[in-house]
Order: structure tokens, then sequence, then C-alpha cells
């Protein structure tokens, strides 16, 4: 019953950014106290509005803060560690692998806590978007550069 409550919120969410924006989106998520919208990478600049003006009033509706990050268009290795950099940003990952339904993201020691965040709230949020997207059933950070 949870999950169609925050569905009914996520749908309210999307409905306001595409108000304010005017450009469609389908892909809505929390990430790190925010909500996150993917919209085409070509409207990510329209989407964000001139001076962020569409961020800045999405986000004093919401009180919350706000990010827009390209949705990729397909779901190569490439494609799923670009949409992570761009979901985790500023936080920056120097090693990235997938293979089949996993992925492993190495990190230096302090930007691994920051991928996991307190109590791997960051981690469970990250893994739930790459099944929802990407049917991806496993990831692990680690230290270091080799994984």
């Amino acid at each position: 019953m949870a999950g169609n409550i925050l569905d009914m919120q996520y749908m309210r969410y999307i409905n306001l950014f595409e108000r304010v924006s005017r450009i469609r989106t389908t892909v809505c998520f929390p990430y790190n106290n925010m909500i996150v919208f993917a919209v085409s990478p070509n409207k990510v600049s329209e989407a964000i509005g001139k001076n962020a003006s569409n961020v800045k009033e999405i986000s004093e509706i919401l009180r919350k803060k706000i990010k827009v990050v390209p949705m990729p268009y397909g779901k190569s290795a490439k494609d799923i560690e670009e949409f992570i950099s761009a979901v985790v940003s500023p936080v920056e990952f120097n090693k990235f692998e997938f293979s089949g339904k996993g992925v492993v993201i190495g990190a230096t020691m302090q930007n691994k806590a920051a991928l996991i965040g307190r109590n791997s709230v960051r981690l469970k949020e990250l893994e739930d978007i790459l099944k929802r997207y990407f049917d991806v059933s496993e990831l692990r950070i680690v230290w270091g550069v080799s994984v």
C-alpha cells in the first residue's frame, strides 16, 4: 500500500515538473534528500530553465532540492555509468563495471562513504533506481581503483 501512496506523490511531482518546465518526463525518484527528474538529454537545459528558474520554482513549491539529469536512451554499461554519474554528482567514482545484472562502483574512501550514506541510505536509493530503470539486481561500492 505504501508503494501506491509514494507513486501518487511522485505522479504529483511529475505533473508539477511538467507544468512548470513544459518538458515531459515519466522518471522521478528520491536520491540524497532531493527529487531527481530525468528527461531527454536534449531537453535538460530547457527543463532547468533560464538561470535555473524552473528548478528554483519547483524547489520552492515542494520545499525540496531538485535535480534534473539526462535519461539515457539505452541500457548499455556506458549509458548506466553516465546516468549514475549524473545522479550522484558532485560525488565522483573512478571505476565502473557492469556485468549482466550487477554493477560495481569503485571510489576513494571519502567518495565511497558519500555514495553509501549514513545507514546505507544512498546505497539503497541507488539500488532501487538501478533495479527500476535498468533491471540491475546487485550494486556494490568498493574502495580503491582495483575492482
